[in-house]
């Protein structure tokens, strides 16, 4: 809703003089004092939206929604994921929503989906929706790796490689990537080649354990919640996406996409955060 306003007349136009157009200006003046403030209802501020990637992945991959929700008059954040667990990982997103005033509409693409699901929670008076792209919504006991292989169809196993690395105090822990020359089969076949091998080169690495860790907490329990679902995914099988949206009792779209449907797809990807954004702030 755009606010109105009284604007100074233009006395010359009309012909007034100086004293009459100082009358009219004070009549002008206690109108808006005393008007203004009552006929006009100060609009809903729009959601920030946060985004949050996924493994495999970084915030430019949020770059073609991020500019749609931009021309649209949104504030974005695209979130750096540090992709070494859910628990961790959801403490730093919740330090980035504890810095943004106004509402806040979270949207997570795959990993991204559990990270969200766990940093809302308590949250209920600032995230106004939850948004699932390609993503895990998972309950609490649940782990991502447990649930992408509840059903058939991911083919992930089979395009990642283990990496070791090492930790202060002598620990270790593995790095999972997409092996580059199975990267764009997998992950972005609805992409172009050049941008394939772009994103393959440039993609996070998730910690092995952070794929196995259980969620302790479900914000869709409470928040409400939109999932799209990309219908080409090899990373999080179609199926498990039907599943878990249904039984979160979200608002469902369904697009033939690959599981990079955010820069494969970013128009439909905007929609879906737009539909969530103006149902829960009007």
């Amino acid at each position: 809703m755009n606010r109105k306003s009284l604007a100074r007349p233009d006395f010359k136009r009309f012909g007034l003089g100086v004293a009459a157009a100082v009358g009219v200006a004070g009549v002008v003046g206690v109108l808006a004092l005393s008007g203004t403030a009552d006929a006009t209802t100060p609009s809903t501020p729009k959601p920030t939206i946060v985004l949050e990637h996924g493994a495999f992945a970084d915030a430019s991959s949020w770059d073609g929604v991020v500019e749609r929700l931009q021309r649209s008059g949104y504030r974005v954040v695209a979130a750096a994921n540090p992709l070494r667990g859910p628990g961790s990982d959801a403490a730093y997103l919740r330090s980035v929503v504890d810095r943004i005033e106004g509402p806040v509409v979270l949207v997570g693409h795959s990993y991204g989906g559990t990270v969200i699901s766990d940093a809302a929670v308590g949250e209920e008076d600032k995230v106004k929706a939850l948004v699932y792209i390609a993503a895990f919504l998972p309950d609490a006991g649940e782990t991502s790796l447990g649930l992408s292989n509840k059903f058939p169809g991911s083919t992930l196993g089979n395009a990642i490689e283990a990496v070791p690395y090492s930790l202060p105090g002598g620990a270790s822990g593995n790095d999972v990537y997409i092996k580059t020359d199975k990267f764009r089969q997998q992950f972005a076949a609805d992409v172009s080649r050049g941008q394939a091998a772009l994103m393959a080169a440039g993609q996070r690495p998730i910690a092995a354990a952070a794929l196995e860790e259980k969620s302790t907490k479900a914000a869709w329990k409470t928040i409400p919640s939109w999932s799209l679902i990309a219908t080409e995914d090899f990373n999080i099988p179609p199926a498990a996406q039907r599943f878990m949206s249904e039984r979160a009792h979200a608002h469902t779209v369904e697009v033939k996409a690959s599981h990079a449907v955010s820069v494969s797809r970013p128009d439909a990807v905007a929609r879906i955060i737009q539909q969530a954004a103006t149902a829960t702030t009007r």
